[in-house]
């Protein structure tokens, strides 16, 4: 594909097309999703397809590169007002006097905020205002590891789980009752050897740190060791810990990168990046243990460029899921079987180049796509019944876009 092609005005987006080869080059494991599993699947507790309550977004966030060592052209954070109607958004905050604000996320009240450094060692706390949107800073605290990636609130709202890409840890950080960061009182190094990749894989590379749906366990993708963890951590209002439940290995060089579950908890979906591939995982909720049960590619078959997997999305129906590719600078959507495996639909150009991060409106209707490399973030409507991508003719132009979050209450 001829990226600077794609860029055209006026050119139209790259057709939707079905890749049966791209089906037919998965490998599936069908021993996990037979008999009894799939009897249970197909149950009436079967909740992947009911419909979800619609949170419509007002605000949203954008977090973006901002370093020369990055070769990045961002400003920090910026914070739009949103559209429903239209997907509009409108710049009404810019928070420039930040390094690589490269990932964030909110307290489960949305009235804080937090994001990482990248290529930093710290994270930073926000108040959110309610009616306004806008943020003010509360402070930044050490991560006590380089180049944090990854942030996410426990379900209590209690502390902070960071993940630090460059040193192979992740930090659990208490969070105070203004919701700004107080102490770091553990850090946990990820045990392993590290995959074959001699530039990727020197060493342990954590790249994503959520909780399962339960909220009783820690999710860890190691895009370094090509292992995903699961750890339990223990809150004793003093100080934090967290003991390994459970690991599971992927395939050699894959490189685990993010991960998300299906609605009700029972599977999870995991994109590796250094392979360009997304593996089914049966997930018992009890125990905190992914079982393998089939992988599928995320580019087309006849695809020979160098590519990247990079976000993976659950649509709030919990019917399709979106893989973006940094090289073949597209979007890969599946649609979730009863059984828990995937079927591959096939390809959206992102109509920029190298789609690193992507998200969905909590209503499900647009799914926005940040252009690192273009610096763009494109929306498209989303077809809730085919999970098929339609820009819309909306789009954020701003420098190195690198996460975009939004603020529904």
């Amino acid at each position: 594909m001829n990226n600077d092609d794609s860029l055209r005005h006026g050119m139209p987006r790259r057709r939707f097309v079905q890749l049966s080869a791209l089906a037919a080059g998965g490998v599936i494991s069908g021993a996990l999703f037979t008999g009894a599993a799939r009897a249970t699947a197909m149950s009436d507790d079967y909740k992947m397809t009911k419909k979800q309550p619609a949170l419509t977004p007002r605000f949203a966030y954008v977090g973006s590169r901002t370093t020369k060592e990055r070769g990045a052209r961002g400003v920090g954070i910026t914070v739009y007002s949103y559209q429903p109607e239209t997907g509009a958004c409108t710049l009404t905050q810019t928070l420039d006097d930040l390094v690589n604000p490269s990932f964030l996320t909110f307290d489960h009240q949305q009235r804080h905020m937090y994001c990482v450094h990248g290529d930093q060692s710290e994270v930073s706390s926000f108040s959110v205002d309610a009616l306004t949107g806008k943020l003010t800073k509360l402070n930044t605290v050490s991560t006590q590891g380089k180049n944090p990636v990854h942030l996410t609130v426990d379900p209590t709202n209690k502390y902070l789980a960071v993940a630090n890409y460059a040193t192979g840890s992740f930090a659990l950080i208490f969070i105070q009752q203004d919701g700004s960061l107080g102490a770091l009182t553990h850090v946990e190094e990820l045990p392993g050897e590290p995959g074959p990749h001699k530039v990727e894989q020197v060493s342990s590379h954590p790249h994503m740190i959520p909780f399962d749906p339960s909220g009783r366990f820690l999710v860890v993708p190691d895009k370094g060791l090509d292992r995903i963890f699961v750890y339990r951590v223990q809150n004793n209002n003093a100080s934090l810990a967290a003991t390994q439940v459970s690991m599971v290995r992927t395939r050699e060089g894959a490189g685990p990168r993010h991960i998300v579950f299906s609605l009700n908890a029972k599977y999870g979906y995991v994109v590796n990046e250094l392979n360009s591939s997304i593996t089914a995982y049966g997930f018992d909720a009890k125990k905190g243990v992914l079982t393998p049960a089939q992988t599928l590619p995320t580019l087309p078959a006849e695809f020979t460029g160098d590519s990247r997997a990079a976000a993976i999305v659950m649509a709030p129906s919990g019917r399709h899921v979106f893989v973006s590719n940094r090289g073949h600078d597209s979007i890969a959507t599946y649609t979730l079987e009863q059984n828990g495996l995937l079927k591959a639909n096939g390809h959206t150009d992102s109509q920029g180049r190298k789609p690193r991060f992507m998200n969905m409106t909590p209503d499900g209707q647009r799914l926005f796509v940040a252009n690192e490399e273009t610096d763009t973030i494109v929306a498209f409507d989303v077809d809730p019944h085919s999970g098929g991508l339609t820009a819309s003719g909306q789009s954020i132009k701003t420098g190195s876009p690198v996460c975009m979050i939004f603020k529904t209450v």
